[in-house]
């Protein structure tokens, strides 16, 4: 580092040649690197001020880019790591959970159901006619059925509640703190809202509808053998349904 000589007139005049301090030190680092001026000035505040030379700057410098650097790369493999992590969770065509992620987090709420004493529910959707929009209208139509049933649930539940698709036609809800009297009631308002709420396809509107299953949370049982007893309870409404030549 420079020294500045702050004595005026001859040698005999001269004060003494000034020491550089730390705060001074920084400021001229600051100066000079032109990153992150407050960590450098951390570092250099630890070093003991005569040993604060234009190698220990250009070391310092080089180091703090090199951190940044490093830290850049993390947050952006982080950021791919999430990216990736919600990709393998989501439905391949749908935007709602994937038959593996809709089962963990199934698993998850019936442990705090059973940990916390609360009412859950589970519904299970089975939309009707798909073959028929598929035949009729083709597959194009027939994912596009789907995909407005998926959005629909979607936008129809809480944001505490689960939205999967569990394959096929068949979508499911998890309802958390809702008993069975309480999924009934939002079971029968969810397939009421896709009835009035038709897909409109260039100049054809087909209408919607979904065969709904209710099932309460019971202690003691697995993951798949809630979704079991909920897609049992789906086609016994279809049963009825087909009997009352709604389908």
């Amino acid at each position: 580092m420079k020294i500045v000589n702050l004595g005026q007139g001859g040698p005999s005049g001269s004060r003494p040649t000034a020491r550089p301090t730390a705060a001074g030190a920084a400021a001229a680092v600051s100066a000079s690197v032109p990153v992150a001026p407050d960590r450098i000035t951390q570092v250099i505040t630890a070093i003991p001020p005569h040993e604060i030379t234009e190698k220990v700057r250009e070391t310092i410098s080089a180091l703090i880019h090199e951190v940044d650097s490093l830290r850049r790369q993390l947050e952006q493999k982080d950021a791919r790591i999430q990216e990736l992590e919600k990709l393998a969770d989501t439905d391949p065509l749908l935007p709602v959970a994937n038959r593996r992620a809709f089962v963990r987090e199934l698993d998850r709420a019936m442990s705090y159901t059973e940990r916390y004493s609360v009412p859950a529910s589970l519904l299970f959707f089975d939309m009707d006619r798909l073959k028929q929009i598929n035949d009729t209208y083709g597959h194009a139509a027939g994912d596009k059925a789907l995909l407005h049933m998926a959005e629909l649930l979607k936008r129809n539940v809480r944001v505490s509640d689960v939205v999967g698709r569990l394959g096929g036609d068949e979508l499911a809800i998890i309802l958390t703190h809702a008993d069975e009297a309480q999924a009934r009631i939002k079971a029968d308002g969810l397939a009421r809202t896709l009835r009035e709420t038709p897909l409109v396809l260039d100049d054809e509107t087909i209408m919607l509808s979904a065969s709904v299953g209710v099932y309460t949370f019971r202690p003691g049982q697995t993951p798949e053998e809630m979704l079991q007893r909920a897609d049992e309870a789906m086609y016994q409404q279809k049963t009825v349904t087909r009997a009352g030549e709604v389908v």
